[in-house]
């Protein structure tokens, strides 16, 4: 059995960025602020496949979902979903 850790005490912006990748699984993550300036910086720097802000188990089937590092297989819903079941081909005719 694994231990979830749901909340944690942190000094500051990094420390939550250092200790949120620190881990060998990336499929989620959620902040909660009202400083959008730091959920932009933990956004963009967590490794997970989807970040909530101020909200959690949010989905939208336009929105690609999946995980980083050992989570998930890949990304589903959305264009990106569709994109593993396709290949690229291109065709060039002169006429």
């Amino acid at each position: 059995m694994q231990q979830e850790t749901i909340i944690l005490k942190f000094k500051d912006i990094d420390e939550v960025i250092e200790r949120a990748n620190n881990t060998m699984y990336g499929l989620a993550a959620a902040v909660w602020t009202q400083d959008i300036t730091k959920a932009h910086a933990i956004a963009n720097n967590v490794r997970a496949g989807t970040v909530w802000v101020n909200c959690y188990d949010v989905f939208d089937a336009a929105a690609p979902f999946g995980g980083f590092k050992q989570s998930g297989i890949g990304r589903e819903l959305g264009e990106y979903g569709l994109q593993q079941y396709t290949e690229i081909k291109t065709v060039t005719i002169k006429l």
